[in-house]
């Protein structure tokens, strides 16, 4: 009787599955003895389990290890960073700021100070200027926020060409007058009577363009003396404008930046140039390459504007009265 009702526990026993399986299930192993059939891989009957003989899912193959470096930690739901590495990390030694130049260090002499401060530095360029008796400067020859119209003190620069033979014979080509701000108030260019037998571009910076369509000398002659009349006329070498011109001025109201002492004992020379002053003084540079008359006056007003005080007390209190003008700076 044992042995006939031996199936039927085992019958009993296998699980069956009702439906379709919600997960893989790794096959147990039955006690020896137990039906061929499953040994020797043969059909199981209608309703038992179905073996799946592929690999288990990755979460569910016993032994594995998660690999760190390719997949992330999962700790409740929650995904964490893969581990770094807990080495600090060698940091590297910057290199040490270089120890600005000395004196000692700048042996050589005429040398320009810009061109010191684009090689090597502003540093070197300072003990270069220190050497020539030069300030780094900060002024500019506009002062944007100016007035732009009239002021007591105006300044005249002129452009000039050649005419003659030999294009020795100089003519007025333009004109600029700039208020004590440096902003421009007058700029024309002067159409010759003459034939330009020189237009010496190189310093004047004049084409031949440029005076097809100037103005008369007699226009520019009435319009200029009338923006003078009363003012406190600036120029360096103003002698030479004014003679191209055809006009005068009181020498009492004349700033002529060429022939004032104190900037000749500064710079040590006793006819400086317009160039010189404005680099030694102002520490500006002008007329790199061709000149411009508006810029010639403008330095010549931010010199006379830095020693206005004392020069126009040197001139006596009758230089300082003057016509009324649209502003006073």
């Amino acid at each position: 009787m044992g042995s006939k009702r031996q199936p039927q526990r085992t019958q009993r026993n296998r699980r069956t599955v009702s439906g379709p399986a919600e997960g893989a299930e790794a096959k147990r192993p039955g006690p020896a003895g137990s039906s061929g059939q499953e040994a020797g891989g043969g059909s199981e009957p209608a309703g038992s389990l179905t073996v799946r003989t592929g690999p288990l899912p990755l979460a569910e193959t016993p032994g594995a290890e998660p690999n760190e470096k390719s997949t992330s930690k999962r700790t409740r739901g929650v995904v964490s960073p893969p581990r770094l590495d807990s080495k600090p990390k060698k940091r590297k030694v910057e290199a040490a700021a270089p120890a600005p130049p000395t004196e000692a260090d700048i042996w050589f002499d005429d040398v320009d100070p810009e061109d010191m401060e684009a090689a090597v530095g502003p540093e070197a360029a300072d003990i270069v200027r220190k050497r020539l008796g030069l300030q780094r400067s900060s002024l500019t020859l506009v002062k944007e926020q100016g007035f732009s119209g009239l002021t007591r003190a105006l300044a005249l620069d002129c452009e000039m060409v050649g005419v003659g033979p030999k294009g020795e014979e100089s003519v007025a080509a333009r004109v600029s007058i700039v208020n004590q701000h440096g902003k421009c108030v007058y700029d024309k260019y002067i159409r010759p009577t003459e034939r330009v037998t020189d237009y010496r571009t190189a310093v004047s910076g004049i084409r031949p363009e440029n005076l097809k369509q100037g103005e008369e000398l007699a226009v520019v002659q009435k319009e200029v003396a009338a923006m003078l009349k009363g003012r406190i006329l600036v120029g360096h070498a103003l002698h030479n404008d004014l003679k191209v011109l055809f006009l005068d001025h009181p020498k009492k109201k004349i700033r002529d930046t060429q022939k004032y002492k104190p900037f000749k004992r500064q710079v040590k020379s006793g006819r400086p140039a317009l160039k010189l002053l404005s680099e030694r003084i102002l520490g500006l540079k002008v007329q790199q390459s061709e000149h411009c008359s508006i810029q010639d006056a403008q330095a010549a007003m931010r010199l006379y504007i830095m020693v206005r005080k004392e020069w126009e007390s040197s001139k006596g209190k009758c230089t300082t009265t003057a016509a009324p003008d649209s502003h006073h700076a």
